[in-house]
């Protein structure tokens, strides 16, 4: 199938190519999907359908009575950024009971074909930012950059500080930064599949602005280049994929990560979890096994000398692409296993920016 589209990327028809990836990953048979029209939005957009998870018990659409269930209501709401590139949206949660304090800052980037509200109702943080006393942000992406909402991880323009969508999402943070009772210490970014591939990005380019990064069945920064690399890396891992190998054990100076990855995970290889986890030079401190509601797991912790713990990494035995803990009313979750959004709220609390001057 890669020599497939390898031959179509090379012979300039892209749209097949496309095609042809999400005929192998969506399982159909026989049957080329239509190509997207020229002129939408993303060349690569065909690749929401890539990370779509195939697990049917994973995968629910809450409807509009019930997504409010598994997160408050209070303090949830709908905002507004302006950018050269016109008005982005983005939903915000500001916890009760916390008034005259400085909060964290959790920014949670939705998977492809999520919304913020979807997002939130699946991992629950709203449930964890009200009992940790967090501010949390979740940022939309616009389908007019995406027409299936993914985060564009994959395009070199997104890649880059001060470029593209990077620049866009730390600049939407800011002006949270700017408007709320936020602690400059202590911000951090989170996101699954597509989102969790965009956050590792933002951890390496503004190390400066986030302090932490948390990672569930994401990949890592510098993993694909186009359509074409992208799907090698979803499929094999991104080591191995030519001109885009990722350097293991090669730190990249960014921001201490957790990253969560189930070992049965048919849309993003598992391999990439593992390939993050080694872009932090320094060596296992700790290594155990364990059971979280009925999900059995390897977590390892990895420490940088002087710079302390660097990296967890939890292996989630038999679970595919799906939210650890979540809630089943939101898409693309498994109420099995550790719950991720406490582990990562734990994670993150542990990492203040000041810690790794």
């Amino acid at each position: 199938m890669l020599g497939k589209v390898t031959g179509l990327t090379r012979a300039g028809k892209l749209s097949e190519a496309t095609a042809a990836i999400q005929q192998q990953l969506s399982g159909s048979a026989g049957r080329v999907p239509a190509a997207r029209k020229s002129g939408s939005s993303s060349a690569a957009a065909p690749l929401g359908d890539l990370f779509r998870s195939r697990s049917p018990g994973a995968v629910r659409r809450p409807t509009a009575r019930n997504r409010s269930a598994e997160s408050p209501g209070n303090g949830f709401t709908r905002e507004a950024y302006a950018s050269p590139t016109g008005t982005r949206h983005y939903k915000l949660f500001l916890p009760s009971g916390f008034e005259g304090r400085q909060l964290p800052l959790i920014v949670m980037l939705h998977g492809c074909k999520q919304d913020p509200d979807d997002f939130a109702t699946g991992t629950r943080m709203n449930v964890v930012a009200q009992e940790s006393g967090a501010i949390v942000m979740y940022p939309a992406q616009a389908p007019r950059s995406n027409a299936y909402k993914c985060w564009n991880w994959f395009q070199p323009a997104d890649q880059r500080r001060g470029s593209g969508e990077p620049e866009l999402l730390a600049a939407m943070t800011r002006q949270v930064m700017s408007s709320q009772p936020v602690d400059p210490e202590r911000v951090y970014i989170a996101g699954m599949s597509a989102g969790g591939a965009m956050a590792t990005i933002m951890g390496r380019e503004y190390p400066d602005l986030f302090a932490a990064v948390g990672v569930h069945s994401g990949l890592p920064p510098g993993a694909a280049h186009d359509v074409q690399s992208a799907f090698a890396a979803m499929k094999n891992g991104a080591i191995g994929v030519p001109g885009e190998a990722v350097p293991v054990n090669a730190d990249p100076g960014g921001a201490p990560v957790i990253v969560f990855h189930g070992d049965q995970d048919r849309t993003v290889n598992p391999s990439n979890g593992a390939q993050i986890i080694g872009m932090h030079v320094g060596a296992t401190e700790k290594r155990e096994e364990g059971m979280a509601n009925g999900r059995a797991y390897t977590r390892c912790v990895i420490r940088s000398g002087q710079r302390g713990v660097r990296a967890e990494h939890w292996r989630l035995r038999g679970a595919d692409h799906a939210w650890s803990g979540g809630s089943e009313l939101g898409s693309y979750t498994d109420a099995e296993g550790p719950d991720a959004s406490r582990e990562m709220m734990r994670f993150f609390l542990e990492h203040p920016l000041k810690a790794r001057a």
